[in-house]
């Protein structure tokens, strides 16, 4: 298990633990990057950025690794680039631009980091003009869709049960709501709806070359319209994560779960 050095950074801090975390569930060493491997084969456990540094550095090496391909996190990483491939493949997604095109999208609107995950940076602007800081190639600004959050967690071929995320209609689902003052997550009702998410999920991961464990994000509205938002391949796979709780409502317990990860 390969964990990142220490730094005054939330993302680094949850990535930590989580490692520490899971090295304890496998009986596994513990090594902090730029110390030696202990393993032929580790598992990264990395913030988003130094997980696609070094997937990068060592897929050049020719080492071998678990965790996501460099390549398949520079797309689902490219918030435009991502929704683009998926809007393409008839899913229906929010109207995406890059923040500094001309007549980008008409307010409200949600700004966010157009590489990145984990929900940081997003922000809901109810009215223009947009922020100086955001009118740039490296924003997006998307359509603001109102509904019910949604994530499914998916491993391989496995995908868990779509759970619903207890936010008041409209809320962003922000970094702090997501990793630091979580809310309830509980199964979504809707099984027609619940078909729907976990299909698309399925399609979503084929289509963007998905091949290690993945959380994938939507937003349904009341009328039924599901939207997708955002796919993490390298997202919290502790027990008490997302993808955890989804893949053992879809019946894949915690034991199956760690086999997966290190297959």
């Amino acid at each position: 298990m390969v964990r990142e050095p220490w730094r005054a950074h939330p993302l680094a801090w949850i990535h930590r633990a989580e490692a520490a975390e899971i090295a304890r569930e496998l009986g596994v060493p513990l090594a902090t990057l730029g110390e030696p491997a202990l393993e032929r084969r580790p598992i990264l456990r990395l913030s988003d950025a130094e997980m696609l540094r070094v997937a990068s550095e060592l897929t050049r090496a020719g080492v071998a690794y678990c965790g996501p391909r460099a390549e398949v996190m520079q797309v689902c990483y490219d918030k435009l680039q991502a929704t683009r491939l998926v809007a393409g493949e008839g899913i229906d997604c929010p109207k995406t631009a890059l923040a500094n095109s001309s007549g980008a999208l008409d307010f409200p609107l949600v700004g966010k980091p157009r590489r990145g995950s984990d929900s940081l940076g997003v922000r809901l602007m109810r009215k223009g003009p947009l922020p100086e800081r955001y009118r740039s190639a490296e924003f997006v600004v998307q359509e603001y869709v109102r509904g019910t959050e949604i994530t499914i967690g998916l491993i391989g071929a496995r995908i868990g049960r779509p759970l619903a995320i207890g936010l008041p209609r409209g809320t962003p689902y922000s970094f702090v709501r997501k990793y630091l003052f979580r809310p309830p997550r509980e199964l979504l009702p809707d099984l027609r709806l619940a078909m729907q998410t976990r299909e698309a999920a399925a399609r979503i991961a084929r289509l963007l070359a998905v091949n290690w464990a993945a959380r994938i994000d939507f937003i349904a509205e009341p009328g039924g319209r599901l939207c997708f938002l955002e796919c993490d391949v390298a997202p919290l796979v502790g027990r008490r994560s997302a993808f955890a709780a989804s893949l053992a409502a879809g019946g894949i317990d915690r034991a199956e779960q760690l086999r997966l990860l290190v297959a």
